[in-house]
């Protein structure tokens, strides 16, 4: 027994021993060998000097610089270092501050990131103070000058797709995305900033600098051996054709809407436009905050991308897609005609049709050209009753298939931020809707693109790329190539050719027909172009908006869509024109100077008035201004009833304020 406790003790000690010399042994090692800790115990002597590097530059398609960087100097401060300082008049003097400002930034940095952590005081020092500043540098302790790159954006256009960076916020900092960032680094925001940020970014540099003791930076600290060199971020190039992009910018101006314009063979996006728009760069530098916030409370919404998270219904540019499904299920052919005098009867109920004229529904062509709703609704019939079906439950589940093999229902996985899917009911929707009991007759709408189907515009623009391409596509994206490398990794998912269906060849070729008929002479006729078979289809769609409980019929929207030429098409089209019309009267003639613009490069002199009436038109109903006070007030109550419950006056006082804008609303616009 008393062997057993001398071996135990004998352990003991040796355990401890042991951790003893562990210990002793790695301090030793860190006093004399680890020279990356005795820079931060030494931080007196030794600066450590973060260096940004400069984002990559993005050019467009023709190789035009499109967001480029511009030098600046950030002023950091480490709070706890700068109380050492005695000379704060001196201080203020070089910066052109006077004492109030100064604690009252002193204070930010404080409430920002602590009394330790270094943090920034002052942002995008003038030429005038980095110089005094730099100058008398070694008398402030705990303040470093920075270098860093803001962006620079030479032409003020595609600023809902370029994006903007902004500090990395500590929201972002606890994503696993963002581990790497700390306090203060810039990090992309939106659009293609934050879609490809690891691609952009590069790799921020750390360099120890000796100081000498007048705190005057020396040379580098052991010869630079444990300096991490700045990398520059990789550039990319655009499928975006800047031209295009200002083009379409300036024939949507005071117009509500957007345009995306594709590159059938490739996905690549040549355009898009959401309006109204906004300059980029006012969202860079020290008026980034104010200017957000101007554009954010504006109720056209400019930063909101009405091209990809917009959703409208579809109205007419779904008739082509409706045509593709009932001659894939074989329920009509080419020649298949419906007797329309004006009006679709079948259900018990009156849809009206435009024509009332005998035969203009003779067949599939004249149906597309003349846009017959008797004829779309009455097939999209055919498609879902079918007799091979056994309900139809098992029909309309199938037409869906059939639409979200189109893209519409889901995102297409465009390469920006944010993208919405539209809204597509399967079976399951209606069956919910309904408590099971609906046919045919209760969603004949969605045949001629009204009731429960609404696409956005990028979803438009894809399925125009589906008919071009008789039956396949590639995922809409901005990025060409990454470093001058069209293969690089982040890019290979849009590289992937994406067959939608097996309908035949023929059957996109009769539809495609059937659309050049819409231009040439249909409902589509503006559109036309000397020397250019352009395939169309145009779009009226109802608009009703609910404020305050108030259902409100408002100006329908004008829709286009369109690719051309008929045979090895180059470019695909989709333009939405809110509260404006026939689809004839505004987006088509956007997408057609657009198209003639991206094949022509120029327009013709014949088509120069229709572009000046484009440049000109101010369509913007002053009803989009009201509504979007309306509704503010809405959410306003909304959150004081639910923040407030007590300020039962205040709540009052917001409702008879709403119910006032809804009685105006009512009295002038109904």
């Amino acid at each position: 027994m008393p062997l057993a406790a001398n071996s135990r003790e004998l352990v003991l000690k040796i355990i401890f021993v042991s951790v003893a010399v562990v210990i002793l042994s790695r301090l030793f090692f860190l006093q004399l060998f680890e020279d990356k800790y005795k820079v931060m115990a030494n931080d007196i002597a030794i600066m450590r000097k973060v260096v940004y590097p400069p984002r990559g530059v993005i050019y467009d398609r023709k190789g035009k610089v499109m967001l480029n960087n511009e030098v600046v100097y950030d002023l950091v401060v480490t709070p706890i270092e700068a109380k050492k300082n005695q000379d704060t008049l001196r201080f203020c003097e070089a910066l052109g501050i006077d004492t109030p400002m100064y604690n009252k930034l002193i204070k930010r940095a404080v409430n920002k990131s602590g009394w330790v952590r270094q943090t920034v005081f002052l942002e995008e020092l003038s030429p005038a103070q980095a110089a005094r500043f730099q100058e008398n540098i070694f008398l402030f302790n705990g303040f470093q000058m920075v270098e860093r790159n803001i962006r620079s954006y030479p032409s003020p256009h595609a600023g809902v797709v370029l994006g903007y960076i902004g500090e990395v916020s500590p929201a972002m900092l606890k994503r696993d995305r963002f581990k790497s960032y700390n306090q203060g680094d810039y990090v992309g925001v939106d659009g293609l900033e934050l879609a490809y940020e690891e691609v952009l970014r590069g790799q921020r540099g750390i360099y120890f600098i000796e100081k000498d003791n007048f705190n005057r930076p020396r040379d580098s600290y052991k010869g630079g051996v444990l300096d991490t060199p700045a990398v520059a971020g990789r550039s990319i190039e655009l499928y975006l054709d800047a031209e295009l992009q200002a083009y379409g910018e300036k024939l949507m101006a005071n117009k509500l809407g957007s345009v995306v314009a594709i590159d059938p063979a490739t996905g690549g996006i040549l355009a898009m436009v959401s309006s109204p728009s906004y300059d980029p760069n006012l969202l860079r530098g020290k008026e980034r905050s104010k200017n957000f916030g101007k554009l954010f409370l504006d109720a056209t919404k400019p930063l909101f991308n009405r091209a990809m998270k917009g959703s409208y219904n579809p109205g007419s540019t779904q008739k082509p897609l409706t045509a593709l499904v009932a001659l894939d299920e074989g329920v009509i052919t080419p020649s298949y005609g419906y007797p329309c005098g004006g009006g679709y009867y079948a259900c018990g109920k009156r849809v009206g049709c435009t024509h009332t004229g005998g035969g203009h529904a003779a067949n599939l062509r004249l149906a597309m050209a003349n846009s017959c709703n008797s004829y779309f609704v009455h097939i999209y019939r055919l498609s879902v009753d079918k007799k091979a079906y056994k309900t139809v439950k098992e029909g309309l589940h199938k037409f869906y298939e059939h639409m979200y093999a189109f893209g519409l229902g889901h995102p297409l996985g465009v390469d920006l931020p944010g993208e919405k899917g539209g809204t597509l009911f399967d079976t399951k929707d209606y069956d919910k809707m309904y408590n099971g009991s609906w046919n045919s007759c209760t969603n004949l709408f969605v045949g001629m693109g009204q009731g429960e189907i609404a696409s956005t515009p990028l979803q438009m623009a894809n399925a125009m790329c589906i008919i071009a391409n008789k039956g396949f596509y590639y995922t809409p994206h901005f990025v060409k190539s990454v470093a001058k490398n069209p293969k690089d990794p982040v890019l290979i998912p849009f590289l992937q050719k994406h067959i939608v269906t097996h309908i035949p060849d023929s059957a996109f070729a009769i539809v495609g027909l059937g659309m050049m008929d819409v231009v040439e002479k249909g409902t589509g006729t503006v559109a036309r172009l000397p020397g250019v078979e352009v395939c169309a289809k145009t779009g009226t769609v109802e608009n009703k908006a609910v404020v305050n409980g108030q259902a409100l019929k408002l100006q329908n929207h004008s829709m286009f869509v369109a690719y051309a030429p008929r045979i090895n098409p180059k470019i695909c089209i989709a333009v939405v024109v809110e509260n404006s019309g026939f689809g004839a009267t505004w987006a088509g003639p956007v997408a057609s100077l657009m198209i003639e613009k991206y094949l022509k490069d120029t327009v013709a002199t014949s088509r120069k008035a229709l572009e000046e009436k484009m440049y000109n038109a101010k369509v913007i109903p002053k009803y989009t201004y009201i509504i979007d006070s309306a509704t503010r007030l809405r959410d306003r109550m909304i959150w004081e009833r639910k923040q407030y419950r007590k300020k039962y006056e205040d709540s009052m006082k917001h409702y008879r304020d709403s119910m006032h804008i809804r009685h105006w609303i009512k009295k002038n616009l109904m």
